[in-house]
């Protein structure tokens, strides 16, 4: 019989709200030793993630060089889009959590089976999921959670 994520989930996983400042999502990654915590509104909706992956610009965007462009009849035309560029700068610049989260987070239901939240995990690399029902924040599951049930 399929073990569901609902049995094998934290049910009660820390949290943060889009306008915590960084500073403590630092400390409560630290202290936790957690690789990411769900973003949740008031209402328990979950709105984003934050990650270690979020916090740390990786070397060839630690520059945050200007994107290339040429000047052509008076005007600039950027040769690249300027949404990358616009992420790195916002984020080299969070102050909240709201302007450096990964806003709409890959999730699983409460009912997915342990097996299946596996397959997930494993094709997107991730290390844990918020689980969802209805939108609202219900738990988190993580690898070592998964790994758990299907030893069992």
């Amino acid at each position: 019989m399929p073990v569901p994520v609902r049995e094998i989930m934290d049910a009660d996983p820390v949290t943060v709200t889009p306008g915590t400042p960084v500073e403590d999502v630092v400390r409560l990654l630290s202290e936790r030793e957690l690789p990411g915590i769900p973003v949740v509104e008031a209402d328990g909706r979950c709105v984003g993630i934050v990650t270690e992956a979020d916090l740390i610009i990786a070397d060839e965007q630690g520059d945050l060089h200007l994107p290339h462009y040429i000047e052509l009849f008076g005007g600039v035309v950027f040769l690249e889009p300027l949404r990358h560029f616009e992420d790195r700068l916002r984020k080299a610049f969070a102050a909240k959590v709201e302007d450096m989260m990964t806003r709409d987070p890959l999730t699983v239901g409460p009912e997915t089976s342990a097996r299946e939240t596996a397959r997930v995990i494993s094709e997107s690399g991730h290390n844990r999921l918020p689980v969802v029902e209805e939108g609202r924040l219900v738990g988190v599951v993580s690898r070592a959670d998964v790994l758990g049930a299907l030893a069992r």
